[in-house]
C-alpha cells in the first residue's frame, strides 16, 4: 500500500488545527535531503513528522533519526509506514514542551541535524527553541511558508528585515534554496513554501550582553515607521547616534536600514 492507502484504512482524517500538509512528491523530498548532507554518524530531528515520507529517505541516510508529532492518531499508520526502519524513533508529544537536550542524550552521534517540513503556524518558536536552549545543531534544512523564508533571509533596507532576521542571523547563515508550489502537497495548502537553509556560524560577532542587543533591536523595531530617535528613546540616544555617524548613519534612521554589524556595534558602546 502507498502513503495515502495506508493513512485511508487507519481512517486517518486531517486536522487544520496542527497545520497539517503533507508532503509526498519524491523529487523534492530528496532534494531536501541530498541538501543535508547527512552520513552514517548523523542524528537527524525531524519535528511533525506527519505521514513519514521524508523520515523514509532520513533514516537512508542518517544514523538516528529522532521524530516528533502532536497528532497521536498517527501513530497506527506511521507504525506501518516505517516499519523497515528500525533506526527511527518517533516521539509523540508536542516538541515546544520537550528538553531536547534530554531526548538525546541516548544517541552516540557525530553532527546533529533539523530537517523538517515545519507547521507553518509555529514555525519561528521551534526554530528559535535550538537557540534558546542552546542545542548543538550544525545545520537545519526546513521547508516553511514562502513569504516566512524571505522574511528569515531578508536583506537590509526591505520590508521583510526585522528583529527575527537579525536575530537567526546572528547565530546562522541562511540562505533560501528553492521554492516548493502548493500543489504537491496533500491537502493542498493556500500559499507556496520554500526550503531554507540554516548552517551554524563557526564564529559570531562579540557581544557584551546578548540580552541587552537582542532587547535593543526589538524595540528598534516596534514601531516600524518610526526612526531609531523615536523606538530608541529609552537608550543613550546620543550613544547611539555618535556610533551610526561611523557608518554614515544617524537616528533618524529606520530600523530596517541598520544592519547586524551596526546593531552590534550600538550595544557594545553602550554597556
Amino acid at each position: 500500500m502507498n502513503t495515502k492507502e495506508i493513512l485511508n484504512s487507519n481512517n486517518f482524517t486531517f486536522k487544520k488545527k496542527f497545520g497539517q500538509n503533507f508532503l509526498l512528491d519524491q523529487n523534492i523530498l530528496n532534494n531536501i535531503v541530498n541538501l543535508s548532507n547527512l552520513n552514517k554518524e548523523s542524528l537527524v530531528i525531524e519535528v511533525g513528522v506527519g505521514a513519514g515520507a521524508l523520515t523514509k529517505k532520513l533514516a537512508l541516510k542518517a544514523k538516528y533519526v529522532l521524530g516528533y508529532e502532536i497528532d497521536e492518531t498517527l501513530k497506527k499508520p506511521l507504525d506501518e509506514i516505517l516499519k523497515d526502519n528500525d533506526n527511527v524513533n518517533v516521539i509523540y508529544d508536542d516538541f515546544l514542551n520537550r528538553n531536547i537536550k534530554d531526548d538525546i542524550k541516548k544517541y552516540e552521534y557525530d553532527k546533529l541535524f533539523v530537517v523538517a517540513n515545519l507547521p507553518y503556524y509555529i514555525t519561528t518558536p521551534i526554530i528559535t527553541k535550538f537557540i534558546d536552549e542552546k542545542i548543538d545543531v550544525s545545520k537545519i534544512i526546513v521547508m516553511v511558508q514562502n513569504e516566512v523564508a524571505d522574511r528569515f533571509s531578508a536583506k537590509p533596507g526591505t520590508k521583510s528585515y526585522n528583529s527575527l532576521t537579525i536575530f537567526l542571523n546572528y547565530y546562522f547563515d541562511i540562505k533560501k534554496a528553492f521554492t516548493v508550489s502548493r500543489n504537491v502537497f496533500y491537502p493542498k495548502p493556500n500559499v507556496d513554501s520554500a526550503i531554507v537553509i540554516f548552517t551554524k556560524k563557526t564564529k559570531r560577532s562579540d557581544l557584551k550582553n546578548e540580552d541587552l542587543f537582542f532587547k535593543m533591536v526589538r524595540d528598534a523595531f516596534s514601531k516600524k515607521r518610526k526612526t531609531l530617535k523615536n523606538n530608541l528613546k529609552a537608550y543613550d540616544i546620543e550613544k547611539i547616534d555618535s556610533v551610526l555617524k561611523k557608518h554614515n548613519k544617524n537616528v533618524n534612521f529606520r530600523a530596517e536600514q541598520i544592519t547586524i554589524d551596526e546593531f552590534i556595534d550600538i550595544e557594545n558602546n553602550l554597556n
